[in-house]
This record gives C-alpha cells, sequence and structure tokens, in this order.
C-alpha cells in the first residue's frame, strides 16, 4: 500500500507526529506501545534527524544503535511516511488536525489526527561574512547531512568554523571520510564548560574521543578565531582566518588556502507549525524563539505537544526524554481528556522529569558557554551580502535603519531582506542582531517549499490566517 493510500482513504489517527528525529521516534513509540494509532511523518528517506543520520559511512554516533532498535520497533507499530515534507497543520471545524505535506511525487497528503507532536527540529545558524556566497560554503550541520545521508564528502581541502562543540563530530567525520581538514576555528573560548564540571562530567568521554580522532588526523583547534572572509572567483580558494578579542573583534589575520568552508554558530528552532496553530513562545537562552510548553510538554493549544529542539535546543539525550514524556502525556489524555494537566504531569513525574530537568540544565549551559558575541558585526562590509536570496547587502540595511526602520520588520520592508526563497531562515537571526532585538517567532503561512502542484491537490480550505 502507498504512503499516500494510508494517509488519507478517511483514517484519523490518535496522533500525529511531525520529525523523525530522537523526539518524534520517542514520542511516537511510546503512544505507539500503549495502543494509540500513530502516524509518523518526516522529510527525510530515513528515520533519525540531524544527528542519527545514517548510511554506510563508518560513523557510529553515541546513541545509534539504541535509536535504531526504536526505529525499527516503531516501523512494527505505526505507519511511518518518510520523505513527506509538512508545510502547513490546519483545524477542521470537529477539532482533528490535518497535517498538510509534499508526497514523494510531488502531491499533495492529509493526515488527519485527534493530536499532534511538533518534533521538529532544529536548522543551522549562520553569521555572514564577505565571500559566504560563494560555492564552496555551508553549513556545518549541511557538511554533516552530506557525509552521513548520502556518503559525500563536501570538499578535499576543508575548514571548519564557528562555535559550539558541534564543530568537533563535523570535523572528526569529514576527516575520517578522507578530508584533509585544515583547522578547527571555535570563535570562543577554550573554557566550555569548565565552569559546570558536573554537567560536562558526562559529557568528556565524548570530547575526549573527539579530541583523540583530531590528533590522529592531525587536525589543528584553535580557540578565539573564525573565518572573517571568503575568497575566490567562482567559487572558495582560501579564507581569511582572525584571532578574536573576547566580543569577537579582529585582533590579526592569515590566509589559509582550501576548497569547501563548514560554518555554523549554533542552532535556529524549527517552531513554523507551531506558530501556524497559534502556541505561545518564548525565548531560549541564547535569545532564539521556542515553544512554550508545560511539565508535560503541552503547548498552549490544546491537543499539541512539542518535544526536542522546538522547546529549547539541548541535544539528542534530552530531544528523547522530551519525546517519551510528550507519549506518557498523550497516553494519559486519551486515557481522562477530561482530567487536565494534572493528570498527564502525574504520569510523568519521577525519574523521566529529573532526567529532564537535568538534560535542560546541560543545554543552558552550553548556550552560555558558547554565545555569539557582537564583534562578528565587524566583519562586514557595505557590499556584504546578509540576505543571499533577495541579494541585500549591508548598506542596503543601514539605509533602511537610516530611512527610520526599527526592528526586523520594518528593515524586511524597506530592504526586502528574508523575503526570498527560504523566508530569513539564514539571514533572521543576522537581521535581528543588526537591528538590535531578539530574533521574533516566524510568521510563515507555508513552513517548507510547497509545489503549486500540492497545493492545487489541496481540497482542505484554510482560513484567512493561513
Amino acid at each position: 500500500m502507498t504512503d499516500e493510500a494510508r494517509a488519507g482513504e478517511g483514517v484519523t489517527y490518535d496522533l500525529v507526529v511531525v520529525g523523525g528525529g530522537p523526539a518524534g521516534v520517542a514520542g511516537a513509540l511510546t503512544a505507539a506501545l500503549a495502543g494509540l494509532r500513530v502516524a509518523l511523518v518526516d522529510s527525510s528517506a530515513r528515520l533519525g534527524g540531524q544527528y542519527f543520520r545514517h548510511t554506510a559511512v563508518p560513523a557510529r554516533a553515541p546513541g545509534l544503535d539504541r535509536f535504531l532498535r526504536q526505529a525499527r520497533a516503531l516501523s512494527d507499530r505505526a505507519e511511518v511516511l518518510s520523505r513527506h515534507q509538512v508545510w502547513s497543520v490546519t483545524r477542521e471545524p470537529d477539532g482533528d488536525l490535518l497535517v498538510h505535506a509534499n508526497s514523494p511525487e510531488g502531491g499533495a497528503v492529509a493526515v488527519r489526527g485527534r493530536r499532534l507532536l511538533i518534533a521538529t527540529g532544529a536548522y543551522d545558524r549562520p553569521l555572514p561574512f564577505p565571500g559566504w556566497d560563494l560555492p564552496g560554503v555551508l553549513t556545518a550541520g549541511g557538511a554533516q547531512a552530506l557525509l552521513k545521508g548520502n556518503g559525500v564528502v563536501a570538499g578535499r581541502r576543508v575548514v571548519v568554523s564557528g562555535t559550539g562543540p558541534f564543530l568537533l563530530p563535523v570535523a572528526t567525520g569529514l576527516a575520517a571520510a578522507g578530508a584533509k581538514v585544515l583547522g578547527v576555528y571555535e570563535a570562543g573560548g577554550g573554557l566550555g564548560l569548565a565552569r559546570h564540571p558536573l554537567l560536562a562530567l558526562g559529557k568528556a568521554g565524548e570530547a575526549a574521543g573527539y579530541a583523540v580522532s583530531l590528533a590522529r588526523h592531525r587536525v589543528p583547534y584553535l580557540t578565539r578565531h573564525a573565518v572573517v572572509e571568503a575568497h575566490g572567483e567562482r567559487e572558495v580558494e582560501a579564507v581569511t582566518v582572525a584571532r578574536l578579542g573576547r566580543r569577537w573583534n579582529v585582533l590579526a589575520t592569515r590566509i589559509v588556502e582550501c576548497d569547501t568552508v563548514a560554518v555554523g554558530y549554533g542552532f535556529v528552532p524549527q517552531i513554523d507549525l507551531g506558530v501556524q496553530l497559534g502556541c505561545a513562545t518564548r525565548h531560549d537562552v541564547d535569545g532564539s524563539p521556542i515553544l512554550e510548553t508545560d511539565a508535560a510538554q503541552r503547548t498552549t493549544v490544546p491537543m499539541v505537544w512539542a518535544a526536542g529542539e522546538p522547546t529549547g535546543v539541548g541535544g539528542w539525550r534530552l530531544a528523547e526524554i522530551e519525546g517519551r514524556i510528550a507519549g506518557r502525556s498523550i497516553i494519559a489524555h486519551r486515557r481522562a481528556p477530561g482530567a487536565g494537566v494534572e493528570v498527564a504531569a502525574g504520569e510523568v513525574a519521577g525519574v523521566l522529569a529529573r532526567r529532564r530537568d537535568r538534560w535542560r540544565a546541560f543545554g543552558a549551559a552550553l548556550q552560555q558557554a558558547y554565545p555569539v558575541e557582537p564583534g562578528w558585526q565587524g566583519w562586514l562590509r557595505d557590499d556584504t551580502l546578509v540576505c543571499r536570496c533577495e541579494e541585500v547587502p549591508l548598506a542596503r540595511i543601514r539605509e533602511a535603519q537610516e530611512l527610520g526602520a526599527t526592528d526586523a520588520r520594518s528593515i524586511k520592508l524597506l530592504a526586502r531582506p528574508g523575503m526570498g526563497w527560504c523566508q530569513g531562515r539564514i539571514c533572521g537571526y543576522a537581521v535581528a542582531c543588526l537591528a538590535g532585538e531578539p530574533q521574533q517567532p516566524p510568521r510563515r503561512p507555508i513552513a517548507q517549499p510547497v509545489t503549486l502542484g500540492a497545493l492545487s491537490d489541496t481540497d482542505t480550505p484554510h482560513d484567512s490566517a493561513h
């Protein structure tokens, strides 16, 4: 039976999960094991999300075997719709939720469920710099996705730059696959989690493994350094690496010849579907907008739960725990729908809640240990593109501010950053920083690119807000 047939024909699921990473799989499996009819919708060909993408590439991520066991168990107990990209969620008059997605063939699929778990993960947060629009510059997550998902090494001579521990698995993975990694340039200081020794203890073994791998492949790791410019006529040929001060002001520079640059400055939680439905948001430790949830992972919208990065970036362990808590909460809600949060919270109290609190503390400490400092704005020139989709340079943003734009929205209206193909996913953080305000929740009526064919196949009416 085709995915489209399984998703249609009047089937109403007890739970629809969007996202096939650690949070989504844990939540879906927990609910399915309790007898709920569950559908999981994911855009990738394989379950795993960014962290657990897997092919024949010889890289064994911590926790991968456990995740694969969960994914196999889920495939036997639930409908898994892979390669289905969700672009909208709407509510029917009877209260059911319709999850709209592109099928692998490009048509429209609508999956109906009584409850929804949003586990859509996060995407890379880049920062602009002169030359970042050259072929050969990609995000750290993009380089890892090519390697893990397709077995493709992004380049032959690679520089990895940015901030945060995610740079380490990217660099070691590329080096193990045969790339010459010329350096890992960490913009922050070397302390990392040194001020949180108890929290860091659980990750010490993993960090030591990366250090050994970097040493084995002779990859230098330098703190207070970053790529501040890429050079080349048609593609990257070299980069300028700067030694940085505490606020990331440039102290000295040197040229490193390379053909690929992988950059990453943390992650942006993907909360578009929750915002579409009207879920309340709040700002995370690093200022990113995230979905507000209670102790049982319920959002402020009835019948909608969230787990993993949409509620705050904290790693795969936290995502899995939140998914399990959400699954138990959904089971409790099905058994006693009128009992409210107290019943659901009671179901998840104890060991899981304490583990969640510990990993949330770790996630917060991690974001505090690797902040994005404002000095990166000094790397830009007037002609540096801030929005690559609409080719908006820094000069046009400054011109909009001179004309009276005082926030990111007014800059967008005057200068058009964020109005292109990615709808601000890549440039949104940078524009907010240049405007001097926290990044605001995305207001995108369509969460992912959708074909006109899929839109024409959609019979469900949308209200004016969508």
